[in-house]
């Protein structure tokens, strides 16, 4: 089996020099066609090929009986090229897709022309038995989790397989699939890893929701492996690849489970205890928690804040955490010296500029260190795309021109680019007037409020500015990551011990 993995967002990146990201998923799939006795290798596409281009790679990779590709929603257009391609090289190749989009909407995939098979969820054992039916000459349309179509184009629809609850029965993800010591992380000497699958929250602009409800026993969609194994997928890791000094837990909440984070962070701290992140949850954690983290190893967390107008967490996106509770969680944080990064979304249905402004003040009043900033996408399936549908804020016919997904009259595309290059400059401004003294502060705070949402703001052209200066910063940021990531590693460390100083 080929594993072709289109794997960027920047069409036009492909003169930068990166190894590209780590797929838990497909190493995990790897791993176990591997342990079923079957060869199996990835083309990890890093920008958009030109048809001969892709042919060419094809070619070079030599000739397989299945070729599957990995499809996120924002990939698929430039996926559907590609199997097309594929095809023309291979005619007599057996396509199958499978991951987020495919889960989500499985017809659409299915109706291309190219495709012969979808995979909905969790792959790796639906795809080891259409492997070894494949190899033993048996019919193997009735494989539970794919789908498939007749000689007469119908669509084959078998039941999406039950979950099983123990990820230790899982091999260890085969690493090797990749060409790991390249991957852009570990320039910088950093391990990305999973060690969980699933979420059991509901917020309603992401597709873990829809995921779940593919299985027919949802209850166990979100699941942990056993800390005990966790350790033991990160020490293979590690004795492959020593050079890696820092992890970076990328599970989609890794405190979920507050019995098994704590019983895990001690087992890290005792046989690992390499610097760390993950992405945690407020409302879930306890100051002695915290403690804990920061004696395993935790430098820095990232935290979901999404907005910070309280109603719409409340109303749209289903996060019932109040301000109080995410300010008194981040003191914490604070007090242990962890640095925090919070993930914030804009441009959601029904915003507005103010409200935009009150996600901004929420992260200057928890100090926050770091913010990434995210332009909301409305995923086909979740419950903010059918809000965004239904108020009319989908225009039909996507303009690839077009930074913001939703035309909303409340809050104009300009104001929406404008809250993003600006959001962390005025977050530091609020910080400050938070830190003032009370009269000063307010007075100083009113006029920060004019430089947003000022009628005479000149928004357009500051996005133009701030476009003009990442170009720039980037470039640097690229060059130092590649040719200098010791000094880049330096200068990340530096920072890092500069705002716990700053903390105590």
């Amino acid at each position: 089996m080929l594993l072709v993995y289109p794997d960027y967002t920047d069409r036009d990146n492909k003169g930068k020099p990166h190894g590209g990201n780590y797929s838990e998923g497909l190493a995990s799939i790897s791993a176990v066609l591997k342990e079923g006795g079957h060869d199996c290798r990835l083309l990890h596409l890093l920008y958009f090929h030109s048809e001969q281009e892709y042919k060419e790679k094809l070619k070079d990779m030599g000739k397989f009986d299945v070729i599957g590709f990995s499809i996120r929603t924002t990939a698929f257009p430039d996926s559907k090229l590609y199997i097309k391609w594929t095809k023309e090289v291979y005619p007599d190749s057996f396509i199958i897709c499978g991951s987020y989009h495919v889960t989500l909407v499985p017809e659409e995939v299915l109706s291309l022309p190219d495709v012969d098979c979808v995979c909905i969820g969790d792959g790796e054992y639906a795809e080891l038995e259409l492997l070894e039916k494949m190899s033993a000459g048996e019919d193997y349309t009735n494989i539970e989790s794919l789908w498939f179509k007749d000689k007469e184009g119908n669509f084959i629809q078998n039941p999406v397989r039950p979950l099983f609850a123990d990820l230790d029965r899982i091999p260890i993800p085969d690493f090797d699939l990749f060409d790991y010591e390249n991957l852009e992380s570990m320039k910088v000497n950093t391990a990305i890893v999973v060690v969980s699958r699933g979420c059991f929250y509901n917020c309603t602009y992401c597709g873990n929701g829809n995921f779940r409800k593919v299985y027919p026993n949802k209850k166990l969609y979100a699941r942990f492996r056993s800390p005990e194994n966790a350790i033991l997928y990160l020490k293979t890791l590690l004795s492959k690849h020593p050079s890696i000094k820092y992890i970076n837990f990328r599970d989609a909440i890794f405190n979920m489970f507050p019995d098994w984070f704590d019983k895990f962070i001690e087992l890290y701290k005792q046989e690992i205890h390499l610097p760390c992140t993950g992405n945690i949850r407020f409302d879930i954690l306890t100051e002695d928690t915290v403690r804990k983290m920061k004696e395993a190893g935790f430098y820095t967390v990232d935290m979901g804040l999404e907005s910070g107008d309280q109603e719409m967490r409340f109303k749209y996106l289903k996060r019932y955490q109040t301000n109080e509770m995410i300010i008194n969680c981040s003191n914490w944080f604070h007090k242990y010296g962890i640095a925090q990064l919070t993930y914030n979304i804009i441009g959601l249905p029904f915003e507005d500029i103010h409200k935009a402004l009150k996600t901004i003040k929420l992260n200057a009043k928890i100090n926050s260190d770091q913010t990434v900033v995210n332009i909301f996408y409305p995923y086909p399936g979740t419950k903010l795309y059918d809000i965004s549908l239904e108020a009319g804020f989908l225009p039909e016919g996507a303009d690839p021109k077009r930074r913001v997904p939703l035309v909303q009259p409340q809050f104009r595309e300009k104001e929406v680019l404008f809250i993003e290059a600006y959001f962390y400059y005025f977050v530091k401004r609020y910080k400050r007037a938070f830190r003032m003294p009370k009269k000063m502060g307010r007075i100083y705070e009113k006029i920060l409020d004019g430089c947003v949402t000022g009628r005479w703001v000149p928004h357009s052209f500051l996005v133009w500015v701030h476009d003009a200066y990442m170009f720039l910063r980037n470039k640097l940021r690229d060059f130092l990551v590649n040719r200098m990531p010791k000094l880049y590693l330096a200068l990340r460390r530096l920072k890092h011990r500069k705002r716990a100083k700053a903390k105590e």
